[in-house]
């Protein structure tokens, strides 16, 4: 294992020793501005910024990643990504592919063959394929699943890449992860789910990065995508596609007082869920969250969708694709969204009614909306396109944003997030 502190060891000869990745500027001590969004709140964020000389870290693959980690420690740390890390790797730098995982006597043929819904029926799979299955996703968890602990800076030296990894930030405080593509957290093992929306559906286990039962976390100028396996060139089994990835960065469980700024997500189905269930009324009063200046584009839908939550979604530019777009905005269960300056931009056959779609909610705040470069206003033009359909949505959405940064137009904005957002970026 080649984990490598970074420390004054060559000061003894009088060296001056520079890390070999090292950018322009350390960023790795950088703390959250105040009043930068809902984590900026009481304490604010630092991450790993008190981190003493052994606990920082540069790490070149899985194994190095791991051990810096920590298994979860909240001692603080900073860890600086250098070059690609793929997560799909035995202990010996070797990648490993879905057969290496598959267990049991898993075979796809056998599980579509076992599960089909025209002998099957409607029934939760079970029996030998699904309890392979099982087995074999254990093993690829095993190897894809990285816990980040509390008191923790991850940023990306220049150029850094994470495949197929999903980074947990699990029941954890004050983290900063920064300037890192994160991309195609692979399930190589989905799940069917015969009742799923009525038809059945594929389900995947993989979010990029996870918040869960976290709170005071920062993520800034971070790359998310699919890329290297894009959904929609997998296969359709049992009329669905046979989806490989799940979210890109989803909050739930709890999670609180999150800041998410200057990234990008890009060509993605389910790209943000905040607050993972109608039922989860524990999330009251949680799920505190700034989105500003981010790029979603070619994202098919949940950019974000919202439960519970009080989520200031402002400054933000949106490239909608125009196959398969179902919506951007999802308004859940109790949710607050207070939406600011955000552009939009589409071709072809999307309204301004498609880019908000609501499941039990009942506000939306909305104010400063491009669509193709003209203003809008999204409730009227909503609600006048689902009467009779849906609940009307109404602007009250019980609170007003006091943590942020400049709010600029959205054309100005638009222009700013082009060029600013996504890994690499930083000023």
């Amino acid at each position: 294992m080649r984990l490598r502190h970074i420390a004054a060891a060559a000061g003894a000869l009088g060296l001056l020793c520079v890390p070999a990745h090292a950018d322009a500027r350390d960023i790795s001590r950088d703390t959250l501005p105040a009043n930068d969004g809902w984590a900026s709140e009481g304490v604010g964020t630092t991450g790993g910024a008190a981190a003493d000389a052994e606990h920082v870290f540069v790490v070149t693959d899985r194994a190095e990643l791991v051990a810096a980690l920590g298994g979860g420690s909240s001692t603080p740390k900073i860890i600086k990504i250098a070059g690609t890390i793929d997560a799909n790797t035995d202990d010996d730098g070797d990648h490993l592919s879905c057969a290496d995982y598959a267990t049991d006597g898993y075979d796809l043929q056998k599980y579509l063959a076992a599960y089909d819904p025209r002998t099957w029926g409607s029934a939760k799979p079970s029996g030998p394929q699904e309890e392979a299955r099982q087995a074999s996703a254990a093993r690829q968890a095993e190897r894809v699943t990285l816990t980040v602990g509390s008191n923790t800076t991850i940023v990306g030296l220049k150029g850094a890449v994470l495949k197929g990894a999903n980074l947990q930030v699990k029941n954890a405080t004050n983290v900063i992860i920064r300037n890192l593509d994160s991309r195609d957290a692979y399930d190589c093992f989905p799940v069917w789910q015969p009742n799923n929306g009525g038809l059945g559906d594929w389900k995947t286990a993989y979010d990029n990065i996870w918040l869960t039962g976290s709170n005071h976390v920062w993520v800034d100028h971070v790359t998310l995508s699919d890329k290297g396996h894009p959904d929609e060139k997998e296969p359709t089994y049992f009329g669905r596609n046979y989806l490989r990835h799940d979210g890109l960065l989803d909050i739930t469980n709890g999670s609180d007082l999150v800041t998410v700024s200057w990234s990008r997500f890009a060509d993605h189905d389910k790209a943000m869920l905040i607050g993972n269930s109608d039922s989860a009324t524990g999330d009251r009063g949680k799920l505190r969250v700034t989105l500003h200046h981010n790029e979603f584009e070619s994202v098919v839908q949940r950019a974000p969708r919202v439960r519970f939550g009080q989520v200031h979604v402002y400054n933000n530019r949106y490239v909608v694709p125009t196959d398969d777009y179902r919506y951007s905005l999802g308004v859940s269960t109790e949710s607050g969204i207070y939406a600011q300056n955000n552009a939009f931009t589409t071709l072809g056959r999307i309204e301004v009614a498609d880019l908000v779609k609501s499941w039990n909610g009942t506000a939306l705040y909305d104010e400063g909306t491009l669509f193709n470069g003209f203003p809008v206003d999204l409730l009227p033009i909503y609600n006048a396109y689902n009467s009779g359909s849906e609940r009307d949505l109404t602007a009250d959405v019980g609170w007003t944003p006091t943590l942020h940064t400049k709010i600029d137009s959205a054309e100005a904005a638009d222009r700013e997030v082009a060029r600013g957002a996504g890994a690499g970026r930083i000023p």
